[in-house]
């Protein structure tokens, strides 16, 4: 099997194998954990909440890479937005509540906090947003995210484009850092909740 990392951009057809991938590399994010404490119905729920983000949120926006495996499956996922992108329609945010109900069950108000306080401190200025990048578990730490990384920020770069995500987990900061994000604060969630980490990558 080679080890080359295929980099290419998402299509329709991919929305299964990109939702798989990333609810294995959420499977232990504080946030996600938060929200779906039971790690079987976390195992089970996160599927269908990135299934549901991918089809009627990123894809359509033309801008979400994989990260191929040798044998041709997808072994890492970015969900990205570029700037300027519209905010979804009422319509559009309709169409995601069965899945995301699906998902988190009686948990979806939760879902809810996190999207709304992300929302209110989303940056205004013109932007790339990463709202999601995660490996499967058994290609972890062999190049597969920084593939990922490497490839959007080489076009964010040519566009002399700003870049933003917001960091989950307090080990990934550094990993972004290397990357030129910078951390602009913290998010702290309610009720005990984790805190995430918005980071900022100047235009370059």
């Amino acid at each position: 099997m080679s080890n080359t990392i295929v980099v290419r951009e998402a299509a329709g057809n991919d929305i299964d194998a990109a939702a798989a991938t990333l609810a294995e590399a959420f499977q232990h994010d504080p946030v996600m954990s938060w929200i779906l404490s039971d790690p079987d119905r976390r195992a089970a729920g996160l599927p269908r909440f990135f299934a549901t983000m991918a089809r009627h949120l990123f894809f359509p926006a033309h801008a979400s890479d994989l990260a191929l495996r040798g044998d041709g499956t997808v072994g890492g996922a970015a969900l990205w937005t570029p700037p300027n992108h519209p905010d979804p329609s009422p319509l559009t945010e309709l169409r995601t509540l069965p899945g995301i109900w699906r998902a988190f069950g009686r948990r979806a108000l939760a879902g809810k906090q996190v999207g709304d306080l992300l929302k209110k401190n989303h940056p205004t200025e013109p932007h790339w947003y990463l709202a999601m990048l995660g490996t499967a578990p058994d290609v972890r730490g062999r190049g597969f995210a920084h593939a990922l990384l490497h490839s959007r920020l080489d076009r964010v770069d040519a566009e002399h484009a700003a870049a933003y995500l917001e960091s989950s987990n307090p080990v990934n900061v550094p990993y972004y850092e290397r990357f030129g994000f910078t951390v602009t604060g913290e998010l702290q969630l309610p009720d005990g909740g984790p805190k995430l980490w918005p980071m900022w990558r100047a235009a370059r």
